[in-house]
């Protein structure tokens, strides 16, 4: 049967984004020597600094999100302004709690309902193994002032406007200090070009406060997870060998670890993310206002127009809309089947990551055979989902 994944969050500002490909162009040169040397000693100093996190450390950006009407009119633009503020909540060494909060200009909650809602990011302040990702395109050092302070730093700016591409640039401080919630970051910008749907984002650094060492606070509960020390289990019905898969989520000193694979009952939950590719915290956090302008809110325009029902699992239940679409493929019949929360942000979902949020809690396809009668092909449920992090539940 053919199936309609859905998007894992270390792939979320990719499908945000997906008018911006991915590759360097080839004609933007590498960092020199010396910028090579500042972007490791800003790396080794920000990863240090998740040692001596404080509580109250904090860190305010600006942003805006655009999207601009397709190249033959279809659609309109949209724009979304507000700000994103990362502050350390508690700190448990190795765990560093922070609080991702999008507010609009005014510091109010956002109306749109995937950002309407602070996120829980535990983050370690050590690794499990080394993690690094290289800041791509031509680099050139510079004196920047933001927040009230002058930073020396590095502009990152990688051009692929001649090749159908984005205008991409990053400023991240040489000695990030305060600014290790976001690995040095001081501005960002991406601007797409050519012949895809026009848009981008702007995040620049607004506001930088440093905790005392003699706050304290309660580790947080996990009710609202990014995804880091959550995971979820979602049981899959396709081809000859249908089974559970474990989603895992954690962060190391600014990346986000995602990793998926079968249930292992012989081995702890999640306690294997030595093959998951690391993700900066900060590209995936500036990433979410640009897929709400490039997606629709919540609910789908589809699921909105279906039917009520309530989705169940493991003792959680939840409002739910079910969705309900066909298709015939050479005389063949097929229903497809989609349910959605009702609210992602409902009660009864507490403790799941927000990828799994904003994706069908279950989906299904069915067969339609002589009589009508409709004969299961396969689909996909989420079943179970939790934190895998010791005390929290």
């Amino acid at each position: 049967m053919t199936m309609r994944p859905s998007l894992p969050l270390a792939a979320l500002l990719g499908a945000a984004l997906s008018f911006l490909p991915g590759c360097e162009s080839t004609k933007s040169s590498g960092p020199s020597a010396s910028d090579t040397r500042s972007q490791d000693a800003a790396s080794v100093q920000a990863a240090e600094a998740w040692a001596r996190a404080r509580v109250g450390d904090r860190v305010t950006y600006s942003f805006s999100a655009t999207r601009g009407p397709e190249p033959r009119g279809g659609g309109t633009a949209r724009t979304l302004q507000g700000q994103l503020t990362l502050e350390v909540v508690a700190v448990q060494q190795p765990w560093v709690w922070v609080r991702a909060a999008y507010r609009d200009e005014g510091g109010r909650p956002l109306s749109q309902v995937r950002l309407a809602q602070d996120l829980i990011i535990p983050v370690r302040a050590d690794v499990s193994r080394p993690l690094d990702v290289p800041r791509g395109g031509t680099a050139t050092a510079e004196v920047s002032s933001s927040a009230g302070r002058t930073w020396e730093a590095v502009r990152y700016v990688s051009d692929q406007r001649s090749f159908d591409g984005p205008l991409r640039t990053r400023v991240y401080a040489n000695a990030p200090g305060p600014l290790y919630l976001a690995r040095g970051l001081i501005e960002a910008s991406t601007e797409s070009a050519g012949f895809r749907v026009p848009g981008g984002y702007q995040l620049k650094l607004q506001e930088v406060r440093e905790g005392s060492a003699d706050a304290s606070a309660p580790v947080p509960s996990m009710e609202r997870p990014l995804g880091p020390g959550a995971y979820y289990e979602r049981y899959v019905d396709v081809g000859p060998a249908p089974g559970v898969q474990r989603v895992c989520f954690t962060a190391e000193r600014g990346y986000l670890l995602r990793a998926e694979g079968p249930v292992d009952a012989n081995a702890a939950p999640c306690s294997d993310f030595s093959q998951a590719e690391p993700e900066p915290l900060e590209e995936l956090l500036m990433g979410l206002p640009s897929e709400v302008v490039f997606t629709e809110d919540w609910p789908p325009a589809a699921a909105a127009n279906g039917s009520r029902g309530t989705f169940s699992a493991e003792g959680h239940e939840v409002p739910a809309l079910i969705t309900q679409s066909n298709e015939d493929v050479e005389g063949t019949q097929r229903v497809f089947s989609d349910t959605y929360a009702a609210d992602p942000w409902a009660p009864g979902l507490a403790g799941l990551p927000y990828e799994a949020r904003f994706q069908p809690l279950a989906n299904s396809t069915d067969r339609v055979v002589t009589g009508g009668k409709r004969e299961p092909e396969g689909g996909t449920r989420i079943v179970r989902w939790g934190s895998w992090l010791a005390g929290q539940k």
